[in-house]
């Protein structure tokens, strides 16, 4: 590898501060180190009924941010600041930390995305496009999506480093694992401000083709 394209591997630390999330934009091709949670729609159900459970027998809880839900036994990790991916791993191989770990569809996640935005979180990794609540709920709370290259599940496998079942173990492979990723690669598609990459590169090929 050149000394330039090594300059031009941007990585970065997560989890990561909303100062840092509104430096990434759209197109964007990046790489993660750091840790990282897996959690996909059942999981995602259960901590959105959890909330919302909490809320209607304690109404002041509605102005509960992460770190408070995870103090008081609501959900089961601090989402502030910190990327959820959308995966359910296959069985792990012997001597494999995890199994293939390809993304999960992410609309299926956009019902419960923008209550979880609003509580802290600040990064997403999927594939495919969101809703429009969810672009709205990522620029009023300067998130990020990002998308893993689907069908790569084996070679981004490789990048989780360490894997634990954290919370939901009944869930099997939709448990919620906390994870140490190296350079996890994946591309930002909606950054901070509501630029949507899937748009910008459809504009741009039409652009091409049309000149």
């Amino acid at each position: 590898m050149s000394e330039q394209s090594i300059q031009e591997k941007k990585i970065i630390n997560v989890p990561f501060s909303k100062e840092e999330v509104i430096k990434l934009k759209a197109g964007e091709y990046i790489y993660l180190t750091g840790t990282i949670y897996s959690a996909r729609d059942a999981a995602h159900k259960r901590m959105y009924d959890s909330i919302n459970d909490a809320v209607e027998k304690n109404p002041a809880i509605a102005d509960y941010d992460g770190k408070k839900l995870y103090e008081a036994g609501i959900i089961p990790f601090d989402i502030t600041d910190n990327v959820i991916y959308y995966l359910g791993p296959t069985p792990a191989k012997p001597g494999r930390e995890i199994g293939s770990a390809g993304p999960t569809t992410s609309t299926r996640m956009d019902k419960y995305t923008p209550l979880l935005l609003g509580k802290g979180l600040s990064g997403m990794i999927g594939k495919g496009k969101r809703g429009e609540p969810v672009i709205n709920a990522i620029v009023d709370n300067k998130a990020v999506y990002m998308a893993a290259v689907g069908g790569a599940g084996a070679l981004l496998s490789k990048c989780i480093k360490t894997s634990e079942v954290i919370a939901y173990d009944d869930l099997g492979t939709e448990a919620i694992r906390k994870m140490y990723v190296e350079e996890l690669p994946v591309i930002v598609v909606i950054d901070s401000e509501g630029n949507n990459f899937y748009e910008t590169a459809v504009e741009a090929y039409r652009a091409e083709t049309n000149s």
